[in-house]
């Protein structure tokens, strides 16, 4: 038993949700006759779903693996690939294959809905006991993954908060490495394999207070929780999609080039002024991006996608500006930051 409170006080010890996986992973290692445990998420949409691999660990392993989060998806397998993992996960209930190899398989859930699958393979099939540990283990890891997602994500729209992007912002600067697990559809221009450029994109609203004045808050409200799934099937699976307040969206994410990223940035866009809200119908959304640079700090990098938005917004909205562009071109100043005084 001992052993078991030590795991799960290691386990509620972390914020991070990587190594909360990792932690997860090595502690059914250690309590359990198992020769693999593995967690596996589904990521992507539609009939592009596939099984990403959050953290893995064999017998004799010294440390888990896992796939790169921003991983081509073509390069992971599909869900149907795995019809046992599928089945787990639609029924959202636990089942074990006998074997020989045992396969024991657990849903991973949300408050909303299961998201993945835990996957424990061993020589002998687990005993009731095995069954009933692992289930309350998966328990407190659902409840401290809701405490998390209440500390890290809108309330309404579900993406992340404000107050989670100056961390994920410089691990991302630091690691030169995608930011995260958010869903969405992959195009060609985006090969991370290509190495690539970390971007920030500022997403606001046009005329967002005529909503609210015209419609109400209720209908207010519906916008911007229909925008946030607009984002989600606009954007890949890795890429970091934020509400920072009122009808201020900010996008983290990896591409290849600066026609990549407005390629992306685009998409948004037209997906947003095609789509027909309830009662308002059409509405436009303004972007401002850039790409990070290096020593780049949260505030200084949003400053600048800042500025191409607010250039944006001062000529005709509906659009898509890149600063780089916008200063090589002579329409915008280039700009540095010395601790608080501002160079031109």
């Amino acid at each position: 038993m001992s052993r078991v409170i030590d795991h799960l006080a290691d386990l509620t010890g972390f914020r991070d949700r990587d190594v909360l996986d990792v932690s997860l992973v090595g502690a059914l290692m250690d309590l359990l006759r198992a020769d693999e445990v593995g967690i596996h998420r589904v990521v992507g949409e539609g009939e592009q779903r596939c099984w990403l691999t959050r953290a893995c660990m064999k017998r004799g392993d010294t440390a888990a693996r896992a796939d790169p989060l921003w991983a081509e998806p073509g390069s992971l397998p599909l869900l149907e690939a795995l019809p046992d993992r599928l089945a787990c996960l639609r029924g959202e209930e636990a089942f074990e294959l006998p074997g020989p190899p045992a396969v024991a398989y657990f849903p991973m859930a949300t408050e909303w809905q299961a998201v993945g699958v835990l996957e424990i393979i061993s020589a002998e099939p687990l005993t009731a006991e095995d069954l009933r540990l692992v289930s309350s283990i998966l328990r407190i890891y659902r409840n401290f993954q809701g405490l998390l997602d209440y500390s890290e994500r809108d309330t309404l729209t579900g993406l992340l908060n404000r107050k989670t992007f100056d961390d994920s912002f410089l691990r991302v600067a630091a690691a030169g490495a995608p930011p995260g697990d958010d869903a969405a559809p992959d195009t060609e221009l985006r090969r991370p394999e290509s190495g690539g450029t970390m971007w920030l994109a500022v997403v606001d609203i046009d005329h967002f207070k005529r909503v609210n004045d015209n419609f109400g808050h209720l209908i207010g409200d519906e916008v911007l929780l229909l925008l946030s799934r607009l984002m989600r099937s606009s954007f890949r699976f890795h890429d970091h999609l934020y509400r920072f307040g009122g009808e201020e969206f900010v996008v983290l994410m990896r591409c290849v080039d600066t026609g990549a990223a407005l390629t992306a940035l685009e998409r948004l866009r037209r997906n947003v002024s095609g789509y027909c809200f309830p009662q308002v119908e059409h509405i436009t959304v303004s972007i401002g991006v850039t790409a990070l640079r290096a020593g780049d700090s949260p505030s200084s990098a949003f400053e600048r996608a800042d500025k191409a938005l607010y250039h944006v917004k001062q000529n005709g909205r509906d659009q898509v500006a890149d600063h780089g562009e916008l200063v090589a071109a002579g329409r915008l100043a280039e700009s540095t930051r010395d601790g608080s005084v501002e160079l031109f």
